[in-house]
């Protein structure tokens, strides 16, 4: 029987121990294990963090101190040193926080959507999976609380503060805390002329193009015309730092990450509405400063090169908006904010929905 014992109490440290491990890991990864450490927890605390009253001060130090306890509980529960009277109580009272913060973003955000952050960008959970596996993990360490014997001597306790400080340390070093940016761009920002279209998309549809751009003009001269389209108040988009005529006339915005499969998808859909529509407004991209190296190969399959800039990671999630994810198409009109798309669900980009919108007249858009 106590060989039963120790063999289930062992399956359930390990159980556990591998769940916190593999969430403090997960914090710091995108696709991959360790593979963006910084991108990853900069992520985790806009998303997260900032949600809930973080200031962009705190936010880096608290992020890093909590994933390095997450990694020295899950270290230290293979152990035996202070266990059942110290180890175990603590673990059950950060998973019942835990808890408490899922239930009230579940509760702030009116659903159970989005990814709540547990296992980072690499294994996305909504906030009621999370919930019902930090439940599981509970009623898990509860009954090995109850499997391991009582004891008087407690162990040496100097083994839980070296773990957990060298956890701590470890975390920094790994995603070591940067400067707030100052300046934006970190490219070159040249206004580019717009539709530089790859050879092998001209080679497709070039005499087409070419054959209907004049009879587009004329018919858009005639519409202006017959309609007599007044423009919205001219406004501040806030966007003027990084293409200085952003807020002239009709322009689309997007927020691109340069590794990120949806973003491409977007901006080839872009690119292929330009080719059958000359009078698309002109496109404009900011990129977010990971994976910077892709950008050439990002306008390769997009098939065109586009003006851009990029900035860094925390800048790029706040401009982006709260809440939201890429890929960000955004069309604004005199700096007005006319149709925003974003992320990959309900209000992912649609190029027949902005298509419409793009023909409105002012008129239409106020109804």
């Amino acid at each position: 029987m106590a060989t039963k014992k120790t063999y289930i109490a062992w399956s359930l440290r390990i159980i556990v121990s591998t769940l916190f491990i593999l969430s403090a890991l997960a914090k710091l990864s995108k696709g991959h294990l360790l593979d963006s450490p910084y991108f990853a927890i900069s992520t985790f605390e806009v998303k997260q963090l900032y949600t809930i009253g973080f200031s962009e001060g705190f936010a880096p130090y608290f992020s890093r101190t909590l994933i390095g306890i997450e990694l020295a509980l899950g270290l230290l529960l293979l152990q035996n040193n202070w266990l059942r009277k110290f180890l175990i109580p603590v673990t059950i009272a950060m998973l019942s926080v835990f808890i408490g913060h899922l239930t009230y973003v579940t509760f702030l955000s009116g659903g159970n959507s989005g990814n709540c952050g547990c296992f980072g960008e690499l294994l996305p959970m909504t906030p009621i999976e999370a919930i019902i596996k930090n439940i599981v993990a509970i009623g898990m360490l509860v009954y090995l609380y109850k499997l391991l014997p009582k004891v008087s001597n407690n162990g040496n306790f100097w083994i839980l503060t070296t773990v957990l400080f060298a956890t701590i340390l470890g975390i920094y070093m790994l995603a070591p805390i940067q400067p707030p940016a100052t300046n934006f761009t970190v490219s070159p920002m040249v206004e580019m002329p717009q539709d530089t279209i790859s050879e092998a998309v001209v080679s497709v549809d070039t005499i087409k193009t070419e054959n209907t751009i004049a009879e587009t003009k004329k018919d858009t001269i005639k519409k202006i015309e017959v309609e007599n389209i007044k423009e919205p108040k001219k406004v501040k988009s806030g966007n003027a730092k990084f293409f200085p005529s952003i807020d002239k006339g009709k322009k689309i915005l997007c927020y691109f990450v340069p590794g990120c499969d949806h973003c491409r998808t977007a901006a080839k859909e872009l690119t292929e509405m330009r080719k059958k529509d000359a009078t698309l407004p002109p496109l404009s991209v900011i990129f977010m400063n990971e994976e910077a190296d892709l950008i050439p190969d990002f306008f390769k399959e997009a098939g065109a090169t586009y003006p851009y800039t990029i900035i860094e990671v925390i800048p790029f999630w706040n401009i982006l908006g709260k809440g939201k994810d890429t890929p960000g198409v955004k069309y604004l009109w005199n700096g007005n904010e006319i149709k925003y798309y974003w992320g990959i669900s309900d209000d992912k980009f649609n190029g027949a929905d902005l298509n419409v919108y793009l023909h409105k007249s002012f008129a239409d858009l106020k109804k």
